[in-house]
């Protein structure tokens, strides 16, 4: 299972491109990867022109590889999404580095 939908940066949300925001398999080999590319021959099907994701420091991207995807850039960790007037609770994300990843 993949879920896509539009990008949660605001300014990647052009219109033109989709993001995937989870995958899970039942661990079959490949499966991931599999998935990956379905989700981007579903995306191109529907007129949308990029697809992308995010690693976070730490995972391999082995399945992105796999899928034929390339990182086109390295986003550095954020501090998180509090700010003293709009208060929020951190989701165990903040502080972490990640890879954006767009589909080939």
């Amino acid at each position: 299972m993949a879920i896509i939908g539009r990008p949660v940066a605001r300014h990647l949300d052009d219109g033109a491109t989709l993001e995937v925001t989870r995958t899970a398999s039942d661990g079959a080999r490949n499966a991931n990867s599999a998935l990956y590319g379905a989700a981007w021959q579903a995306a191109k099907a529907l007129g949308y022109r990029r697809l992308i994701t995010y690693t976070q420091d730490g995972e391999s991207g082995a399945s992105l590889r796999g899928a034929g995807w390339r990182v086109i850039a390295s986003r550095p960790p954020r501090a998180g999404w509090h700010t003293p007037s709009r208060p929020r609770a951190g989701h165990g994300n903040d502080h972490v580095a990640r890879l954006l990843w767009e589909a080939l």
